[in-house]
């Protein structure tokens, strides 16, 4: 299986999730083990992931469940890089994937929670997906340091967490201050697409059942789809 790289977000320090667009059919495809993937993948690392590289998976198997219906196991000793993709074909190929509302992207079974949005366990059509930012969108930095995207897609408003890897130091903790300033200037003028997902299960304070979350996994600019300037 061949995938171009659309997702890569920060996990657990040391720990990153990776997911990308199937190079023969088009669909959403996260790349799994039976363990965490170790930020030694990353490209800048020795290994092969970066936003837009095109991968060879190697043969896969099919592990997902609803919601995460795009998990594919694999080897990382059949991991192989096949280059990187160009500019605008990689902006070309997010773009004829992405929605303009959340409902769209990830099935009926999206719901409000407060601030936020989730689909219950074993539920939803997808857990991953693309979506034209809406206008009016803003990028911050909330008081517990952690980033922050507020959007309203016309029938949900959230603040959605943001996971985008290059957001942050080197430590996975520490958001970027100085580059979330220049983006949030640079949301209102630009075309921007966003690499959605939801996350692994998981209990929120004060709630009363695991749920997944919708969170922001990657910001594209139509100017610069593969973030090298940007995020550099």
């Amino acid at each position: 299986m061949k995938i171009a790289v659309s997702h890569l977000t920060r996990m657990q320090p040391g720990y990153i999730c990776v997911a990308g667009i199937d190079l023969n059919n088009g669909k959403h495809v996260r790349p799994v083990l039976g363990r965490r993937l170790g930020v030694d993948l990353l490209l800048k690392n020795g290994g092969v992931f970066e936003i837009g590289a095109m991968v060879d998976l190697g043969p896969t198997r099919f592990v997902g469940t609803a919601p995460e219906l795009e998990d594919h196991q694999f080897n990382s000793g059949n991991l192989k890089l096949l280059g990187m993709a160009e500019p605008q074909d990689f902006w070309n190929m997010i773009q004829q994937e992405a929605a303009t509302d959340l409902a769209a992207v990830f099935g009926p079974c999206l719901a409000r929670h407060g601030r936020a949005c989730a689909v219950d366990l074993n539920q939803g059509a997808a857990s991953l997906g693309c979506l034209v930012l809406p206008t009016g969108s803003s990028l911050y930095v909330d008081p517990y340091d952690k980033i922050r995207l507020r959007l309203d897609d016309g029938t949900f408003a959230p603040a959605f967490s943001v996971t985008d890897l290059r957001l942050y130091e080197d430590d996975q903790e520490t958001p970027r201050h100085r580059l979330i300033r220049s983006l949030a200037d640079r949301l209102v003028k630009e075309d921007v697409l966003l690499s959605v997902g939801l996350s692994r299960p998981w209990k929120k304070p004060r709630d009363t059942e695991e749920r997944h979350w919708v969170q922001v996994n990657n910001m594209h600019f139509k100017n610069d789809p593969l973030g090298r300037r940007t995020f550099s």
